[in-house]
């Protein structure tokens, strides 16, 4: 199997694993990727969202004037920006859009954050069957069945969830890493399960789904301390640790967005500026690149 294209944001601009030479968006910090349909997309400094049409070329879109954009939903049909103060935003001809109805969304008025300020949108995804899963940090997974129009709250705002992804090939599967483990749901988000078992701990940050698998980082709390990458079928099971190849405990929690798989394809990247790849599902793994900057987001074209 060869390695696929995977493109990694940092502190200083974005590179492209394999490629050396002058990072796009110099200067500018990376801080999430999406890709879909051949398109990348990004947000920089909070602020710009970006686009190459797989040409290599990046233009600007649209800039925030006031929330801080924090991550992208890109379906064939929609832009979406999550962004601070727990806002939705949409993208229409180069044109930024509240989303007004997740201003309604039930429950709002109980998100919150531990340290005072406005709660953010922390990640989204959307399912096969259409399902808009968005991540409140700190207030759960608000659901949408009608794109948008409707929203319902689905989780317990204190299982204080850091990203939600949601199952390319099973309908209604959705998986989000915790402070209480993962949280998997197979309804469509009516009911979620936690599951720590195997787990060092339960405190999940990054959450990834390869073809047979799911990959969660693990850290003893926010500070990072005995972070871990750990890996459990996708069916039933328990999770275990992903060990050879990779650092005993990296020195660093491995961040929302800074984890991601395909096919048998798994790779994380983490604050030190390395990258590792697995290219077996995570039962060996090897250093793909070192001393980049720090590394705030990757995806896999």
């Amino acid at each position: 199997m060869d390695m696929p294209d995977v493109v990694i944001g940092t502190e200083d601009g974005l590179h492209t694993l394999g490629v050396n030479g002058r990072p796009k968006m110099g200067g500018h910090s990376v801080d999430h990727i999406a890709v879909t349909a051949g398109d990348i997309w990004a947000v920089s400094d909070g602020r710009t969202v970006w686009h190459d049409s797989g040409t290599g070329e990046w233009s600007s879109v649209v800039q925030l004037a006031e929330d801080r954009a924090n991550c992208l939903l890109v379906t064939e049909d929609r832009t979406l920006v999550g962004a601070g103060g727990a806002s939705l935003i949409e993208v229409v001809d180069g044109e930024l859009s509240r989303v007004e109805s997740f201003d309604r969304a039930p429950g709002r008025e109980a998100w919150y954050t531990p340290w005072g300020e406005p709660p953010d949108v922390r990640s989204m995804a959307r399912g096969v069957e259409g399902t808009l899963y968005v991540n409140v940090h700190v207030g759960g997974i608000v659901r949408s069945l009608d794109e948008g129009r409707t929203w319902t709250e689905t989780v317990d705002i204190e299982s204080d969830v850091h990203q939600v992804v949601a199952d390319p090939d099973r309908s209604e599967h959705a998986y989000a890493a915790s402070a209480r483990g993962l949280a998997l749901t197979t309804d469509g988000a009516d009911k979620w399960e936690f599951i720590d078992e195997g787990l060092g701990t339960s405190y999940c940050r990054a959450v990834a789904l390869s073809a047979a698998s799911v990959y969660v980082s693990v850290s003893l709390g926010p500070g990072g301390h005995r972070s871990a990458l750990y890996r459990r079928p996708l069916g039933s099971g328990v999770f275990q640790r992903c060990v050879e190849g990779l650092p005993e405990w990296f020195s660093d929690i491995i961040n929302t967005f800074c984890l991601a798989a395909r096919d048998q394809f798994v790779v994380v990247g983490d604050a030190d500026g390395t990258v590792y790849a697995s290219l077996d599902d995570g039962a060996t793994w090897q250093m793909a690149a070192e001393g980049l900057p720090g590394i705030r987001c990757l995806a896999i074209v």
